[in-house]
């Protein structure tokens, strides 16, 4: 660390999508009229920085010196966004008064929210700083709530969590040592509904199953109570666990989204299910400050959005990008960020605005009109990336009552987990996200995937599908090859 008299520095962040990005806090103390000036592209949060950061000094027993304080966030062309600049700003200062010494702060970075009586409060990116302050060789100083988050990063991140200033102050003092905090792993709890409590929808259970092998997208339709929703709950009891590099990444979405903090890191597949009055920033991120939005916040998980033709046509076209690639972009005047987006798209909809088309005692007048209009509101680029298409028949009230329970979800989880790791095995990926030339089909099978491409007119994408889809079936199968079987299966499962 470079010192004068008068000027400290310690390092904190911004962030850019998931990214921390090191930003050096300055701060000089010089003779002149009082001021207290930040510079540095900071948002009206940051501007804000210099009123807690002084009520919080002045719970301690310290006041400003009537001279002229300037803050400079480094990089100057950078803009910074966020309350988590609190913590660096008041350490800077304390450092540039000898309160604390400026070898004590050099080792470490500082990320954390001010209250007014000195208490640091929780928020968001601390994983993200974490993992970068690694990078840095230095130390994390981070609030207590979020001193597990910080944990995940590494087991030898020299990570100090003070509960408010006093204590960080104590510490370096050497009145109370802050112990370094552990890990707490917590058991994942399970997720989703049951699928023993789904009495027949053997077909929608099959497609459950398919989906969740290969990490495929799902569209169901069908009338109202058909169980199109019921099925679409148990999805995540069946998917596999996650492993580390996808908890971290996962957690530091949610983290950035406000939606991760303490010990409750993102350990399972997350399951979103926005309502379709959804805004467009609010389902694919961004607005004044580009946070991740529900197709980032369901990254590695389950993206469902039910009644699909109600949401707006703008915000099922933003879906095209992040199905095909995996990523979104958000684009906006300051800056543009990326987000992972790499979900599992599961639908539902009513085959018709009343939802009874084709029952002829309860239909509107409008049939067959209505449904063709309804599903008019879906877009043929945005169905061509849906991999399997069911429609959800309802159960009859006897079957309801006398049909046995299917198979619990462990047991199809069991099946899931042992065809995904055939799959990562031997390519690396899930059959989601596979090349079509890498799929070895049978002769009869290749005979048949010609003669089914040419009569379905499947374009490049919606036979790359197929072959996937078709693919997941195999390995579900235990078959080394793509059999004529599993394609048609698969061919019962494509969108006509």
């Amino acid at each position: 660390m470079t010192v004068s008299s008068s000027i400290a520095r310690i390092q904190s962040f911004a962030f850019a999508g998931i990214d921390a990005i090191p930003v050096t806090v300055e701060i000089q103390i010089a003779s002149g009229l009082p001021a207290f000036v930040i510079v540095g592209l900071p948002d009206k949060t940051v501007g804000e920085a210099r009123e807690r950061v002084r009520a919080a000094l002045g719970a301690l027993g310290l006041a400003l010196p009537p001279k002229r304080i300037l803050i400079n966030l480094v990089p100057a062309d950078l803009p910074k966004e966020g309350s988590h600049f609190d913590l660096p700003i008041a350490l800077a200062i304390m450092t540039a008064m000898g309160i604390l010494s400026h070898e004590a702060i050099s080792a470490y970075a500082a990320i954390g929210e001010l209250s007014l009586d000195g208490r640091l409060q929780a928020t968001g990116g601390v994983l993200s700083a974490a993992l970068e302050t690694i990078g840095l060789q230095l130390g994390l100083i981070c609030p207590a709530p979020q001193a597990q988050e910080a944990r995940w990063a590494s087991d030898a991140l020299d990570i100090l969590a003070p509960r408010s200033l006093r204590d960080l102050l104590s510490h370096f003092n050497g009145d109370h040592v802050l112990p370094a905090p552990e890990l707490e792993r917590v058991p994942p709890t399970p997720q989703g509904a049951d699928l023993s409590t789904i009495k027949g929808l053997d077909m929608g259970r099959r497609a459950l199953e398919i989906t969740a092998a290969g990490g495929h997208s799902l569209l169901m339709s069908g009338p109202p109570g058909a169980g199109k929703s019921m099925l679409a709950q148990c999805l995540p009891s069946i998917l596999p666990d996650l492993i580390h590099e996808q908890i971290l990444e996962c957690s530091r979405i949610h983290s950035l989204g406000g939606q991760a903090t303490g010990s409750t890191l993102i350990t399972e597949p997350p399951f979103r299910a926005p309502h379709h009055s959804t805004t467009l920033p609010a389902l694919v991120g961004g607005g004044a400050r580009s946070r991740p939005g529900e197709v980032s916040l369901a990254h590695n998980g389950v993206l469902f959005l039910d009644e699909l033709p109600e949401f707006s046509r703008a915000c099922l076209e933003s879906l095209r990008q992040p199905l095909e690639t995996g990523v979104i972009t958000v684009a906006r005047t300051r800056q543009t960020v990326l987000y992972p987006s790499r979900f599992q798209f599961i639908a539902a909809m009513n085959p018709c605005r009343c939802g009874y088309l084709g029952d002829a005692e309860r239909a509107c007048r409008k049939a067959p009109q209505c449904g063709e209009e309804y599903k008019a509101r879906l877009s043929g680029p945005m169905l061509d990336r849906l991999d399997l298409s069911l429609f959800v028949t309802p159960v009859s009230p006897l079957d309801m009552i006398t049909a046995p329970s299917g198979e619990r979800s462990a047991v199809v989880r069991a099946r899931v987990v042992a065809a995904r790791a055939r799959q990562i095995a031997r390519q690396g990926v899930p059959n989601a996200q596979v090349s079509a030339l890498d799929i070895v089909l049978s002769p009869d099978a290749r005979t048949l995937v010609s003669e089914a491409g040419t009569k379905l007119r499947l374009s490049a994408r919606g036979l790359t599908r197929l072959l996937r889809v078709a693919r997941s079936i195999a390995d579900l199968d235990h078959a080394t090859d793509v059999e004529a079987p599993h394609l048609r299966e698969a061919l019962g499962f494509r969108l006509r």
